[in-house]
């Protein structure tokens, strides 16, 4: 009977035959080894591990306890044992699906084959033959009275008999259990056959949906790349478009500068006619008044004074090679300098990279601003990816973007107020003409270099 946690009671336990306990054992040892690890019981996980011939001798013990105590265990041995007499019995092949307790084992569920204890089953009467051990087993598992199925000890007459009896009862039953466990096995691969089968229709019916949706997207890359290809051609023929226009606007500026130029020209020379024509009328005076030479000139009419020093005159008329006139200019108050970055760089350091002329142009004029206080700002020709910077040591360095630095110095050039003292340096003579036409000065870069190598 059961005990009160659900095994067998101590008395009935201690009053099992050897044989029949060795049967149980046996039969519980060839359940063990096809039992997965996660439905294992925890003492018989190392019962588990042993060789097949030594798990009922070395593991009888932990065995006989689990039958004892375990009833998920000892439900599955029933189980086992169960299947194998299946054909014996008039059970149908066919397996029942049969409900797990929540230990992942548990007795089937109206199995007519398991019964209550107390309760008549086909099994309960009395054998035609002789009463077998393996029947004994079978009442011991299903908590059926088993005393009178346990077969009377014969005396051994001929041992060698007796043991290949055993052995092919052994034999038998371990076949039975075999059957079992294979049985069982074969259920479980229905089971799992009808879920791969499940998942593989819906794994198809997956490829099928997504096929159409990869037509579907393919059909619309498709007509992308239609629309792609029209609004490439109407882009490259917008870009020719915009180069005519450029070189016609380059056409225009280049006649609207020779204009210029030819006004500038036609101006000079109307000046200096009416100079020349005011000098001849200023000549011809002279002679028709018949003026004296002057005698007294006006400083000889003044007292004389003590003679004074003044500061060297910055002038048009000093050579611009003179770095000397470069820094009268900027000491000048409010003076800004705006320097041709490329073109400075390139010839005073033409051996090194862009990047080294750079970082030597921007040092020198650091050291400038030091020196004279000026304002100064240094304009590179722009390349992807370079923008203005913060000022470097007091010198602001500029990059164009699309544009050219010597029209950035003209933009600059123009920006400032008229009458402030601008200074830019650059040996473009065409930028030079440019500046001094806005009212600034312009320097050689060759002097601005002078200047620098000075410091």
């Amino acid at each position: 009977m059961a005990g009160p946690a659900g095994g067998r009671g101590a008395d009935d336990a201690a009053g099992v035959p050897d044989a029949l306990r060795g049967a149980l054992v046996r039969l519980a040892a060839d359940v063990l080894a096809d039992t997965e690890p996660a439905q294992t019981p925890t003492a018989l996980l190392a019962v588990r591990r042993f060789a097949p011939r030594r798990r009922a001798v070395a593991g009888a013990v932990p065995l006989w306890v689990a039958l004892c105590g375990d009833e998920a265990f000892r439900a599955r041995v029933t189980r086992v044992w169960l299947q194998t007499r299946e054909p014996a019995d008039g059970v149908d092949d066919e397996p029942v699906d049969e409900p797990v307790d929540d230990a992942g084992e548990g007795a089937p569920d109206g199995d007519p084959a398991v019964t209550e204890p107390g309760e008549p089953h086909a099994s309960d009467a009395a054998p035609a033959g002789v009463a077998t051990l393996d029947d004994a087993v079978g009442a011991w598992l299903r908590d059926l009275p088993w005393q009178h199925l346990v077969p009377e000890t014969v005396p051994d007459t001929d041992g060698d008999a007796a043991r290949r009896v055993d052995a092919v009862e052994r034999e038998v039953e371990r076949l039975r259990t075999a059957l079992g466990v294979a049985r069982a096995g074969e259920r479980a691969a229905r089971d799992e056959l009808a879920g791969l089968q499940r998942e593989l229709r819906r794994l198809r019916s997956d490829a099928d949906r997504a096929r159409s949706e990869a037509r579907a997207l393919a059909a619309t890359a498709a007509q992308d790349a239609q629309r792609a290809a029209a609004d490439l051609a109407a882009a490259a023929d917008e870009r020719a478009r915009a180069a005519t226009d450029r070189r016609s606007a380059a056409a225009e500026r280049t006649s609207a500068r020779d204009e210029v130029r030819t006004g500038h020209r036609l101006a000079e020379s109307r000046v200096r006619l009416l100079l020349d024509t005011v000098v001849d009328a200023a000549s011809g005076l002279r002679a028709e008044l018949a003026l004296p030479p002057v005698r007294d000139l006006p400083a000889d009419l003044v007292a004389p004074a003590a003679a004074a020093t003044h500061d060297r005159p910055t002038s048009r008329g000093r050579s611009v090679d003179d770095p000397a006139l470069l820094d009268d200019l900027l000491r000048l108050p409010r003076a800004h300098l705006l320097v041709d970055g490329y073109n400075v760089s390139k010839t005073g350091w033409p051996h090194t990279t862009l990047a080294d002329q750079r970082r030597l142009l921007v040092d020198g004029m650091a050291a400038l601003v030091a020196q004279t206080g000026a304002e100064v700002t240094c304009c590179f020709d722009g390349q992807p990816g370079h923008r203005a910077v913060p000022p470097v040591r007091g010198v602001r360095v500029l990059f164009t973007a699309g544009d050219t630095a010597d029209d950035l110095l003209r933009q600059l050039v123009a920006a400032e107020p008229t009458g402030r003292v601008l200074v830019v340096a650059t040996s473009d003579q065409e930028v030079v003409r440019d500046v001094e036409g806005a009212g600034a000065w312009a320097v050689p870069s060759a002097t601005l270099v002078e200047r620098l190598r000075r410091r």
